[in-house]
């Protein structure tokens, strides 16, 4: 079973990666580990984005936008 990425989660763990490394109080080597999950963390992000689109797209191709649902039919 994989775990579910959080965006939330993600995108402060990514906030907090940014403040770190501008902070310039990092080595070579840990400014690259930090970058490297920078870079993982803002393709989970992208990916969770694009999945968000594209039930979105989904859900509202069915009724274009005239009828209601309410949410838990969603």
């Amino acid at each position: 079973m994989t775990k579910k990425f959080d965006f939330n989660k993600g995108l402060l763990e990514l906030e907090s990666i940014v403040k770190t490394m501008e902070s310039g109080d990092l080595s070579l080597e840990d400014s690259l580990k930090f970058f490297e999950q920078g870079v993982q963390l803002t393709r989970q992000c992208q990916s969770a984005l694009s999945e968000a689109e594209q039930k979105i797209a989904l859900l509202s191709a069915d009724d274009d936008y005239k009828t209601q649902k309410p949410l838990d039919e969603i």
